[in-house]
């Protein structure tokens, strides 16, 4: 798992670190020392911590104009036993959704079991974005974690795309502004049959 970097190829377009309004703003990362870890195995040091003790987040595009994000994620979303969905929402979500973001694209191919909770947190969630025609779009989370967070009901409130069973979505191929569009035209085709 130390060799899974987040995406890094977008940094010249935004950076996280050097955003004031992102709940990363001002953190450091080294490039050699590994100390964060999931379990046992250690993760890279470019991810970032939100509370959870084993999901990690990187933050890799923002657009404030268009109201949207684009988050990876990697580990294990565990809402049963660490309730991450709760650490999630209100260190991370709160923060973005004060700042005007109400579009969320969640990269799941790195998360690798997911276990359930309540669904409170991510009703609340999509509460908060709907009145500003938000929506949360997860692309590329596995096929057996969709199934989990599909009998937990999620799906009522996470639109999944690109399932790796099916076609996942070869994000890393657009530019940031591009992926928007693409995950936006594909939402408008699903609900436009």
């Amino acid at each position: 798992m130390h060799s899974i970097e987040p995406y890094w190829k977008w940094r010249d377009i935004y950076n996280a670190t050097a955003d004031e309004l992102s709940p990363f703003y001002g953190k450091t990362h080294s490039e050699f020392e590994f100390t964060d870890k999931i379990y046992n195995y250690l993760i890279h040091p470019q991810w970032d911590s939100f509370g959870s003790e084993t999901l990690y987040i990187k933050q890799i595009y923002t657009n404030y104009k268009r109201g949207v994000v684009i988050l990876e994620f990697i580990g294990e979303w565990n809402d049963c036993l660490n309730n991450d969905i709760m650490f999630l929402k209100r260190d991370i979500i709160d923060t973005m959704i004060e700042n005007n973001i109400y579009k969320f694209i969640l990269i799941g191919e790195n998360i690798l079991e997911f276990f359930a909770d309540i669904e409170d947190y991510y009703e609340e969630w999509y509460d908060d974005i709907q009145q500003q025609h938000g929506y949360i779009a997860a692309i590329n989370f596995k096929s057996h974690i969709v199934n989990e967070m599909q009998d937990a009901n999620l799906h009522h409130y996470i639109e999944f795309i690109g399932i790796d069973d099916d076609e996942p979505i070869n994000w890393r191929q657009f530019k940031p502004i591009h992926l928007i569009e693409y995950i936006e035209s594909l939402q408008t085709k699903m609900l436009n049959p």
